[in-house]
Order: structure tokens, then sequence, then C-alpha cells
């Protein structure tokens, strides 16, 4: 339980970790505030067993009691807003902080790990740890310390009477340690249902076409609903376990309670023990237990908070790219492969791949699916580091450049747009989001798409459906182009930007890719032959080499992948070489 607490302090940020100290601190008053109604008690009893007790005195023990009450109720109301500022910001921070981290860290980390596994964490985790996990600390830490406080006032009046409540302690705390490790088994299954129901959600949601023109919506619901009621009976084991032992804590705490009324009656009645001490010890037999019981009902939940920390952790723990090189300002776009090579899972993705790409250029990647080709061109945009050899943007290595100044001197555009659920016009200002609406518009007639944004509803203004759900496939691809326009970067990945395009929006299109591409430094991956066959070089990737390199002509001279590349385009249904 310790060592949970402990890993759960060390989790936060130190400003955050001040709120919770603050408020444990002023748990520690609390507690020794609420204490105080005692020796108010014993000084009336004292005094009406004395026949002392008048109007003074009871005004004098009136104030003992109520005055401490009434602060430990201001410092309550004040302990609790520092939990919940401390729980919630420390929540919100982690969140900002696992999505700068994710920034950095290889891009191979994302095909390792599904989609729905890192929503669950951003989102479930983050919030058992904001809401659920800050109260389980805060609880189990009062009810500690407060019961402490108690227990040594309890000392003073009497060591006896300690110990008794001390062996109480002791048999409460054996049952919660078992309470605790019978509960490690659920909630490694909590963390994995949340997990999978995450995944399983977005998975059907974003598979909603494929489940309709396949007809496996029963299927699909399945899947989806045997996650749903394994999350609903992992909730309900987890209750279950809890609440086996939590009478039996109880029930120990509340014999402890009667053993001390007990014991002070027997102090009392062989002349050990005083009558107003006897009193007050029996009336805080009542009480004393208040704080533990509590705890012990929350406890069971640590191993939650325990593992929650250990999701976030290994996440924030993955190594991040070195990205802290210098602003480096590029003055040309060659861009040079050395002798490079690049595994992912122990598997070679490229093996000693050399080429260099002179400013100005076009570069086109070609090859059989698997080969390489994307990797390569990810590699040379540093979204991933090489295994041996190096990467050079003008004349520098990559790694010498921080990751803002060199990602300055790219912009892509994929084959899977992706666009914020905001408006049009922020969707396309994304790399300068100071940008005036003029030059948005600029960028936008360039990439023909200022007449159907003109057509929405309200225009630029339009907040178009998460990912552009609202938008045709042509329509979000010529918006990305108008984001890459309005970065103006000097190198243009080009990666299948064509490949899902239909008829009616591909003269568009490449109307605004040749609009982008102006001047510029082209990396294209394609399987059009149109797109490629005015490329100044031609690499030919498979099996993560390059295995022919040269122009249109040259390459289709030869006997090999690109010439047969060529000839499976002739074959294909109204495919024209012109």
């Amino acid at each position: 339980m310790i060592e949970t607490l402990k890993r759960f302090f060390a989790f936060c940020s130190k400003k955050n970790r001040k709120k919770f100290y603050a408020a444990l601190a002023l748990g520690i008053v609390s507690a020794l505030l609420g204490a105080m109604k005692y020796p108010a008690l014993g000084y009336i009893i004292m005094n009406y067993l004395n026949g002392t007790l008048d109007k003074k005195t009871i005004l004098i023990g009136f104030l003992i009691m109520t005055i401490p009450l009434i602060i430990e109720a201001i410092i309550k109301g004040y302990t609790t807003m520092l939990q919940c500022r401390g729980g919630y910001g420390e929540c919100a921070e982690k969140r900002i902080h696992i999505a700068e981290h994710l920034r950095f860290i290889p891009m191979g980390y994302f095909n390792e790990n599904s989609l729905g596994q890192i929503t669950s964490v951003t989102t479930n985790t983050m919030e058992a740890l904001g809401d659920v996990a800050t109260r389980v600390v805060m609880v189990t830490t009062q009810g500690i310390l407060g019961t402490s406080v108690i227990m040594l006032l309890i000392f003073i009046f009497d060591y006896r009477i300690g110990i008794v409540g001390l062996v109480g302690i002791a048999i409460f705390a054996v049952i919660n340690y078992f309470m605790r490790k019978h509960g490690e088994k659920i909630s490694a299954r909590k963390i994995a249902a949340d997990t999978s129901l995450v995944a399983n959600i977005i998975e059907y949601i974003q598979g909603i076409p494929e489940v309709k023109a396949y007809n496996l919506v029963g299927a699909s619901r399945k899947k989806l609903n045997d996650s749903i009621d394994e999350a609903g009976n992992v909730c309900t084991d987890l209750e279950i376990s809890a609440n086996s032992f939590v009478p039996f804590e109880r029930g120990v705490l509340k014999l402890t309670g009667v053993a001390i009324m007990f014991a002070s009656i027997c102090f009392y009645l062989n002349g050990t023990m005083e009558l107003v001490t006897a009193i007050v010890m029996m009336i805080m037999s009542f009480q004393v237990y208040e704080g533990l019981e509590a705890m012990g009902s929350f406890s069971a939940l640590l191993r939650i908070v325990d593992m929650s920390v250990a999701r976030a952790n290994e996440i924030l723990n993955i190594k991040p790219m070195d990205i802290e090189g210098d602003n480096i300002v590029a003055n040309k776009s060659d861009i040079a492969v050395c002798d490079i090579d690049f595994a992912y899972d122990e598997k070679k993705i490229i093996d000693d791949v050399a080429l260099s790409i002179p400013s100005g250029t076009t570069a086109a990647f070609v090859g059989p699916s698997g080969g390489g080709k994307t990797t390569l061109c990810h590699l040379i945009a540093r979204f991933w580091d090489v295994d041996k050899g190096k990467v050079e943007l003008d004349g520098k290595n990559v790694k010498k450049y921080s990751m803002n100044s060199l990602m300055n001197n790219y912009s892509f555009v994929f084959q899977n747009v992706f666009l914020f659920h905001d408006t049009i016009a922020n969707n396309i200002r994304f790399g300068q989001p100071d940008a005036p609406l003029e030059e948005v518009i600029k960028a936008a007639k360039k990439a023909c798409c200022h007449d159907f944004i003109m057509a929405l509803p309200d225009g630029y203004d339009t907040v178009i459906g998460e990912n552009g759900a609202s938008l045709s496939g042509g329509e979000r691809q010529r918006i990305s182009i108008a984001r890459a326009i309005m970065k103006d970067a000097p190198i243009i990945i080009l990666d299948e930007a064509t490949a899902n395009v239909d008829p009616e929006n591909e003269k568009e299109l490449m109307t605004a890719i040749e609009e982008l591409t102006k001047k510029k430094t082209i990396l294209m991956i394609a399987h059009r032959l149109k797109t490629v066959k005015n490329a100044d070089q031609i690499f030919v990737v498979d099996q993560g080499k390059i295995v022919q390199r040269g122009k249109h002509s040259e390459l289709a001279a030869q006997e090999g992948i690109y010439k047969r590349f060529i000839d499976s385009r002739r074959q294909a249904v109204g495919w024209k070489i012109s």
C-alpha cells in the first residue's frame, strides 16, 4: 500500500504534489481539531462529577468543542478544493504531457499499439487517476493519518487502551492486505476490459460501412457486445471482491471498539482508571476507527491506481527521439541518404540504401507493396531514426536539427487525409494558426477548393465533422493540399496522394498538386504511372533495397520491376500512356 501511494505521488507533477501534501497536512490538523471534542467532554464530565459544573464551565467546554469544529469544517472544505484541483489538474496536465510525448516517440510505436490502447490511456486511465485515484489516495492516506492522531491521543490518556486499539488495527491490516491481493487479478482484468472496450467501439464505428456492405452486423455487434459485457462483469466482480472483505474489516473494528469499552470498564472497576478517563474512552471507542473504515472500503481500488500509473508510465517511459538539436535554417533542400539501415521488431525494412535528391527536383519511389517506399520517405523526414548511416538535409545530419526546425522544411500530403473537427479555415491554416483569412482563401484557390467551400452553408466558417466526414475524398485531399500550400515548405512528400481519388476530382487534384509543387523538392510515392513518369529520378524499391534507379525512359528500356510495372498498367482497363 505504501509503495502504491509513493508511486502515485511520484507520478504527479511538483505543483499538484504540493497540493496533495498540503491537503494531507490540513487533514492532520483537521483530525486534531476534530479530536478536541473528547477533551471538552472530559472537562465537562470531570466538573459534573466533582460538583463544580456551572454555566461558566459549560460555556468553556462548549467553546473548546465548538470553535475547533467550526475551524475543522472550514479546513475540510479547503482540503476538498485542494484535492479536486490537484486531481483534475494532474489529469489534464498528464493528458497534455502524454500528447506532447507521443509527438516525439518513434512512429513504430503506433504500429505496435492500437488506437484503442492509446485512447484508453488518455481517456479511461487519466479519468481514473483524476477522479477515482485522487479520492482513493486521499481517503486512504487521511484515514491512516486521522486514525493515527486519535490513537496517539488514546495513548496519552491510557497506554493500555492504546495497545488494545493497536491489536485491532493489526488484525484489520491483515484482512485489508488479503483484500488487496485478492483484487489484483480483477484489477488487471478491469484495465484490459477498458482497453478492449474502447478499441472495439472505435473499430465498430470506423468499420460501419464495411459491416453494412458485407452484412456483418451480427458478428460485428457480438464482438462489441462481448467487450461491453466483460467491462460490466469485471466491475461487478471488483465490487463483490471488495465487499466480501469489507464486513470482516468493519467487524474487527467494531469489536475492537467494544473491547476498548470493556477494557475501560474493567480498569475503572479494579481502580486503575479514573471514571472520567473511562467515560471518555468509551465515547472515543465509537469514533476512533471512522477514518480507517472509509480507508478499508476504498483500499481495494489501490491496485487500479497502481496499474493506471503504470500504464501511463509505459507511454511516458518510451524513449523519445533526440529532438534537442539546433534551430537550423536550411539554405537548400538537397537531400542525401548515406548507406542507411533500418529495422523494426528485428525485421530489416531498409537495407544499405544510398541516394541523393538535389534541391528543386522530383524523386519518385515505386515498387511492390511492403517493399519499403513509405518507410524510406519517413526516414528522410525523420519519423524514425536510422540504425546505421545517416540522412542529410542541406549537408547536415537531420539529427543536428531540432525537430521543429527540421519539420519547417517538410509538407506532407498523405493518402489518408486527417482533418480536425473545426472550421475549414482553421484546418487550412493548421500550419500557420495566426494567418489572416485572405491568405487562407489564396491557398484554397491554388488548391482548387475555393468553389466548393463557398458552396457550403457557412463558407470557410463551416465546421466539418471529425476527419472531414462531411466532405468527399477529393475535397478532403484538396484541403490537405491547401494546408500544405499554406505552410510553404521547400520539400513536399506525396504519399499515394491520388490513389483513392475519383475521376471527377482527379483533374482538379492534379492542378492543386502542380500548384503545391512549383519550385519545390518533391518526394513522391505512387502507383500511377502518369504521376511518376516525369520525375527527375525514379527509385524502384523492393525488399528494402533500391534495385533500379533512373529516368522513366531509361528504366522502361530495362528488364526488371519497373518495366513489369509499365506492362501491368498498360493492360489495366482504360489505362492510357501519352
